[in-house]
């Protein structure tokens, strides 16, 4: 059974990209969101088993989407993901719960590395 992954980015060509990775690799890209209060709606929808999440979004930024969805469910698996690998960012993402985290542009050898890794 292929894992359920939701997709949150508010850049469509990054959720198509990351999307087009996932599917390649045998994993189910369940729904996507362009920013982290849809994420929180998607995440209680569909359940996913594991959340690739954006950091900067309008609306709610990931790391507070991420901590809303740690409240839904203190196991959730999400993987953070950001154009900008600024050191405070990475560290409050792993603060507020984050598994991993994956610096864009995307390589796909280690985003399916973090998630495989994250799911294991």
């Amino acid at each position: 059974m292929a894992y359920k992954i939701l997709v949150v980015d508010d850049a469509a060509f990054m959720r198509m990209m990351i999307k087009d990775i996932l599917t390649k690799n045998g994993f189910e890209v369940v729904a996507e969101a362009a920013d982290g209060a849809q994420a929180i709606e998607k995440y209680k929808e569909f359940q996913p088993d594991l959340v690739t999440m954006d950091i900067t979004m309008p609306e709610m930024d990931g790391i507070n989407s991420l901590k809303e969805i740690r409240k839904i469910n203190p196991n959730a698996k999400v993987i953070m993901c950001s154009a900008m690998g600024q050191q405070a960012m990475v560290i409050d993402a792993i603060q507020a719960g984050a598994k991993d985290f994956i610096v864009k542009p995307f390589q796909s050898d280690r985003v399916i590395e973090a998630i495989s890794k994250t799911l294991a």
